[in-house]
């Protein structure tokens, strides 16, 4: 009790209060507008949080990201340009009942829902995470070694549409990170007689340059255009959440459900989350055929999956310091930074600081619904903003935070080699959440490895001879066994099976 009170004094100051309601705004601002991601907002706050004290500094990354997932849901209805990825998953829904004069009611199922998921999530975060911090205290370095290469696997074929795509983005993390003297071996890699290099390359400029910068190259060379102008009249959002909570009580849980276990899960991330849920959503169905016409079920399943996975991503990312997105993979070099460094140490030393967390996540979720009503209210004047002056202002606060991170212009350097090689990657369909879990998890993954095989003097049956490490072991065989068999079943392309015909 005393903890939740200590934490509750963390959290009820002016100073954390005023700056969760500033990061709520961003994140808003940030996913209503069209291209700029939850993940995007999430690295342009990192150099601000340089200043603020712990507690502020999480909470305002707790709030940006709610705020700016739930916010990619009002360009998607209004324009059907979703402002985030897991917006893309029910945005034929969104506003197909926006043309037929219904767009409150989307609108008012992605508020509502996205909160509800969101506080589900929490509880799952505030009731997992001490057990499996006290679980983790059994972990060593074989199974630290289990869960990373679990999350990698995971990165490139939950969170790809191409798994050799997904493994060309992984290898390119995996060699991001090796990069400088910043190994067990203490040897210089890939530096190319660089001084600088030697360093390594720093986490904050390459998500900065990867997720802005490469979309204000997409702009510029598409040619700056503005927006359109909002379609429509949005009318009461509060209207029919009695009639959604009661038709479709049972697609909430299954999406909160569906959407803790894939966040839970390393890698996969509410993108996936929200995929995942509107195909279950769909499958079981009464009225699939309704799906992508203009259909709220589909919305409320999906709307609350993705919110609930953001908040379960955090239990790896706390627990294990394995993220389980791209964002919680940023917030972990927040963490750092901050002097709370991610495991089941964090819990037992800093326990006052975890449950502020904890009140933190509750309050982004309330705070959501009345700032997100404001938020429709005054869409069609956000979504009229001009890129050819949105875009400037990103890229001198992208130079800013690249330069802060370590006081140097080698920080702006690698942003913008970043930004181009992030264009690159999805203009070719390369995605990009593969890369940045590898930047992550690579040096996880070689330090367990070379560890365990220094203190079993180079025997492989160390890795696997703990009863731990031996369950983590076989659900990784599992999810490469499902891998392989879906594979195999996989339907023969087209041109193939004429080909076969024909022979």
């Amino acid at each position: 009790m005393d903890v939740i009170l200590q934490a509750v004094g963390l959290v009820a100051t002016g100073n954390v209060i005023m700056t969760i309601i500033a990061a709520s705004i961003f994140g808003l601002f940030v996913g209503a507008v069209p291209g700029l991601t939850a993940t995007m907002a999430t690295a342009l706050l990192v150099p601000l949080t340089f200043f603020m004290e712990p507690v502020a500094a999480v909470g305002a990354i707790v709030a940006c990201s709610a705020m700016a997932i739930f916010a990619g849901d009002i360009p998607g209805a209004l324009l059907r340009i979703p402002g985030t990825p897991a917006s893309a998953a029910y945005v034929e829904d969104t506003y197909k009942l926006t043309q037929k004069g219904h767009a409150e009611l989307g609108l008012g199922a992605c508020v509502l829902f996205s909160a509800l998921g969101g506080l589900f999530g929490t509880v799952v975060l505030i009731f997992a995470a001490p057990s499996l911090a006290e679980f983790a205290v059994k972990f060593s370095s074989p199974e630290y070694f289990w869960i990373a290469l679990l999350g990698l696997t995971c990165a490139v074929f939950m969170g790809a549409s191409s798994p050799a795509k997904g493994l060309l983005s992984l290898f390119l993390g995996l060699t991001i990170a090796s990069v400088g003297l910043n190994n067990p071996a203490g040897v210089p890699r890939l530096t190319f007689g660089s001084t600088e290099m030697m360093a390594g390359i720093d986490f904050i400029p390459v998500m900065i340059g990867i997720f802005a910068i490469s979309e204000v190259l997409r702009t510029v060379l598409s040619g700056g255009e503005g927006w359109q102008q909002t379609p429509t009249v949005v009318g009461n959002i509060f209207r029919d959440w009695g009639g959604m909570l009661k038709t479709y009580w049972r697609q909430l849980l299954r999406g909160n459900v569906t959407g803790t276990a894939v966040g839970i899960l390393p890698g996969a991330g509410s993108d996936v989350a929200a995929y995942v849920s509107y195909a279950i959503s769909r499958r079981f169905s009464k009225t699939p055929e309704k799906y992508g016409t203009g259909h709220v079920e589909g919305v409320v399943e999906a709307g609350a999956a993705n919110n609930a996975s953001l908040s379960s991503a955090w239990v790896p990312a706390l627990v294990f310091g394995i993220p389980g997105d791209t964002m919680t993979a940023i917030v972990i070099g927040v963490l750092y930074v901050k002097g709370m460094n991610p495991g089941p140490t964090l819990f037992i030393f800093n326990p006052q600081t975890i449950y502020a967390v904890f009140l933190i996540f509750i309050l982004a979720n309330l705070i959501m619904i009345p700032l997100g009503w404001a938020l429709i209210k005054f869409s069609k004047n956000i979504l009229r903003v001009s890129k050819a002056v949105l875009m400037p202002l990103i890229l001198i606060f992208c130079i800013v935070g690249a330069f802060a991170s370590n006081n140097a212009v080698y920080g702006v350097t690698i942003m913008l080699i970043f930004g181009v090689v992030g264009y690159l990657m999805e203009e070719n369909g390369i995605p990009i959440a593969p890369c940045v879990l590898g930047i992550v998890i690579g040096p996880i993954l070689e330090k367990n490895l070379i560890t365990t095989l220094i203190k079993s003097q180079g025997n492989l049956m160390d890795f696997i001879n703990r009863p731990i490490s031996f369950g983590i072991f076989v659900i990784f065989c599992l999810v490469w066994v499902s891998i392989i068999i879906s594979w195999i079943r996989a339907p023969q392309p087209k041109d193939e099976m004429i080909s076969a015909e024909t022979d």
